[in-house]
């Protein structure tokens, strides 16, 4: 379930199997609006306000904590060109983005990401497309090795370049192609999987109710 933190909504967390993460991940996406942004901290994590992709300056969006077994994974953070709440719209735009995971558990495994990626792709894109950009995914699973606490992951897409995976700030490659640029905002939105009423909450106003 997601639930509000408190007074402070800009903080979400959510309790389910890790290969769900993608669909969690899809309230960062549809944005927080601008009065869910007050908090910069997050669970000891500062959350700068802004992130630079491809030389140009992205702003914060929305933030917050992904838990599962009671246990903090980590406080994720996604920054665009300027602040957005509509899912589609977001989708539908070519446009710079990056999502920053910022890791809070002892270690999470490369088996367990790499099954959440697999199963974000195959439960939101078509299965010809998941044949299509097989190769590309691999090539993104295997730039992710084992993440322990403190790790930082940012996941930075360019038009007309990709998406980069940077770790620590040291750059493993980038993914060309707006094809899986666009896939995996749509596994990071879940947009296939997401449920009418939660996207009306994420859009229309602060969630302080459960909704899944």
């Amino acid at each position: 379930m997601i639930k509000g933190l408190g007074d402070d909504d800009s903080v979400l967390r959510k309790k389910t199997s890790f290969g769900a993460l993608m669909r969690w991940l899809s309230i960062l996406l549809v944005g927080l609006l601008p009065a869910m942004l007050a908090a910069k901290t997050v669970e000891g994590v500062k959350l700068p306000d802004q992130a630079s992709v491809d030389g140009k300056v992205l702003v914060l969006n929305g933030a917050g904590i992904r838990e599962k077994f009671f246990f903090d994974i980590y406080v994720a953070a996604l920054y665009l060109p300027v602040k957005a709440s509509d899912a589609s719209q977001i989708l539908q735009a070519d446009q710079l983005w990056q999502l920053t995971m910022h890791f809070l558990y002892s270690e999470v495994s490369k088996k367990k990401l790499d099954k959440g990626w697999d199963e974000g792709f195959a439960k939101n894109i078509s299965i010809t497309e998941l044949v299509k950009l097989k190769k590309g995914l691999q090539q993104f699973k295997d730039m992710f090795p084992d993440l322990q606490k403190g790790d930082e992951v940012a996941l930075a897409y360019a038009p007309g370049k990709g998406v980069s995976v940077i770790i620590n700030e040291v750059e493993k490659g980038t993914v060309a192609g707006a094809d899986f640029g666009r896939s995996l905002a749509e596994c990071v939105a879940g947009c296939r999987t997401r449920h009418r009423k939660f996207e009306e909450s994420a859009v229309r106003g602060p969630l302080k109710r459960n909704i899944w």
